[in-house]
């Protein structure tokens, strides 16, 4: 099983680009690096620079995939930088994002639909739940431009895998992926995010497991809190996740899946599963999956009065860089443990 990193959680990724990325990652024992943007390769998407960055991963022998951006044209004035790409057409920016990332050989792009603003401490944090669209107005919009996507995709032999994220239920996602077509859209199954739409982790990876090309593994604490329910991060083996039949569900759909880590910069990021909220139920919340929810939450609660697991101060305490490493080190460790139990 292929284990590596995201770069947007990998400290000091942000601040010394993409070949220092896979150079660390290499000298770390990691398999391979998830990039968010092309602009960590380049700052000005210079095709030498991304090719040479690139090669560095090929030279250490590790796996690549590069993001593009998010789908949803809702959010599309929050990525100022593609709409620049495309001169001022930001579906434009997407296809030409598309034809310089597979002109590298990287085939497995990644895309989201929104984005949540921790900024804000209430339910419009997530893009699902903005009152100036509704979220089946911005399900169609998806849709749209993922057919217009679909063509550039098969021309250059890509897939274009949707982020279970934290606004769009797995059920949304693979509703996209086959409207949109299986052989130019896949699934990056978050395994954290999943929660924060009430849904039983390992019922929503049998859901997605035929349509996962790339994933970001963390594990979750979860918590009761004034606004309902805290989903807190925690590294992998060390929350409430099934790790063994995850995984075997996920490979046994898809042998030679890579499993790149998504960690934390700074926090845990807390994401709360509104359910005093009626309007958190909107869209159809599985009342079976948010009753497996909540006896995690319970077990979990347990294990933190028994001094097991970080509690609700530990959970929401500061993260430094040397938390943010050991994160993504512990993960690694514990999903190599488990890949011969998972097989």
């Amino acid at each position: 099983m292929l284990v590596g990193t995201d770069s947007s959680k990998f400290p000091g990724a942000a601040e010394r680009g993409a070949a220092w990325t896979f150079r660390r990652a290499s000298e770390l024992g990691l398999d391979g690096v998830f990039l968010r943007s092309p602009w960590e390769l380049s700052a000005t998407l210079d095709a030498g620079e991304m090719r040479d960055a690139v090669q560095v991963a090929r030279d250490a022998g590790l796996y690549v995939q590069v993001g593009i951006g998010k789908v949803n044209p809702f959010t599309a004035p929050e990525l100022p930088q593609i709409r620049a790409h495309g001169d001022g057409d930001y579906l434009r920016g997407l296809v030409r994002l598309v034809e310089q990332v597979t002109a590298l050989g990287v085939h497995d792009l990644w895309a989201a639909t929104c984005n949540y603003q921790f900024r804000y401490r209430s339910i419009l944090a997530c893009d699902r739940f903005r009152e100036d669209v509704t979220w089946s107005d911005q399900l169609a919009a998806t849709a749209h431009v993922l057919d217009r996507l679909g063509p550039v995709l098969r021309d250059h032999g890509a897939h274009l895998n949707l982020e279970t994220h934290e606004e769009i239920t797995s059920r949304e996602v693979v509703a996209l992926v086959e409207g949109a077509g299986p052989d130019a859209f896949g699934i990056t199954f978050d395994t954290a995010n999943v929660l924060v739409r009430g849904e039983d982790p390992v019922a929503a990876a049998r859901r997605v497991a035929p349509y996962v090309r790339a994933t970001h593994a963390r594990d979750v604490a979860l918590h009761t809190t004034a606004d309902g329910i805290g989903r807190f991060l925690a590294p992998v083996g060390e929350g409430v996740l099934d790790w063994p039949t995850i995984l075997r569900t996920l490979l046994s759909a898809n042998p030679d899946l890579p499993v790149s880590i998504e960690g934390v910069i700074g926090m845990r990021a807390e994401m709360p599963l509104w359910v005093h909220d009626e309007r958190w139920y909107d869209g159809g919340v599985d009342e079976a999956e948010l009753a497996q929810v909540r006896r995690l939450t319970a077990d979990y609660e347990l294990r933190a009065a028994a001094g097991e697991v970080p509690g609700l101060v530990g959970l929401r305490a500061h993260l430094d860089d040397e938390a943010a490493l050991d994160f993504v080190l512990r993960s690694a460790a514990a999903l190599r443990a488990y890949a011969p139990v998972a097989a």
